[in-house]
């Protein structure tokens, strides 16, 4: 008969990604966007709440985006945190979260791992802020700008956007910045 494991501090430490793989949260830098799983082998995308809403936008959208939507929680303005928090609206199996607040030695507060790649999140970011657009816009009593809207996202290719944007922003190198 096996004897009851107490948890100690280093099962605190210890995050269960979506797979069911264990990774210590230390291990996540802040420059990371996506590792490969030693487990299922699957690569899951890696957001920390440092990382800027321009990792999805350009930050022209990104300040329409903060002027355009108000917060009411401790995070300050429309960003990276809300963003995951839609996604994880959308997919809650599919993301899970650490909370490393009160553990100055990882550099972040907040971390995501999902079960996508980061390509695949970065289309399904941008898929939802382009639904949550669609929905602000239809309370516009303006039908020529709702018309236009619409038009224009008939037009809007989500990977195609997403793909001349990380070509653009060049996500693999250390010279990465903002446009």
């Amino acid at each position: 008969m096996a004897t009851p494991r107490v948890p100690g501090p280093e099962d605190e430490r210890q995050l269960e990604l979506p797979c069911g793989a264990t990774i210590d949260p230390h291990d996540i830098d802040l420059g990371m966007r996506e590792f490969t799983c030693p487990s299922c082998g699957e690569s899951h995308a890696v957001v920390t709440d440092v990382h800027p809403p321009s990792r999805f936008f350009p930050e022209s959208l990104v300040t329409i985006l903060q002027e355009t939507i108000d917060t009411e929680d401790d995070f300050g303005d429309f960003g990276t945190p809300h963003l995951m928090g839609v996604v994880l609206e959308e997919f809650p199996e599919r993301v899970v979260t650490h909370d490393a607040s009160d553990d100055g030695a990882v550099g972040y507060s907040m971390v995501w791992v999902t079960d996508f790649d980061s390509r695949r999140l970065h289309e399904i970011v941008v898929e939802l802020v382009v639904e949550l657009m669609e929905h602000a816009i239809s309370h516009a009593e303006d039908d020529a700008a709702v018309s236009e809207f619409e038009s224009q996202m008939l037009e809007f290719d989500v990977s195609e956007f997403v793909e001349q944007y990380r070509r653009q922003r060049d996500f693999e190198s250390e010279h990465d910045r903002p446009v």
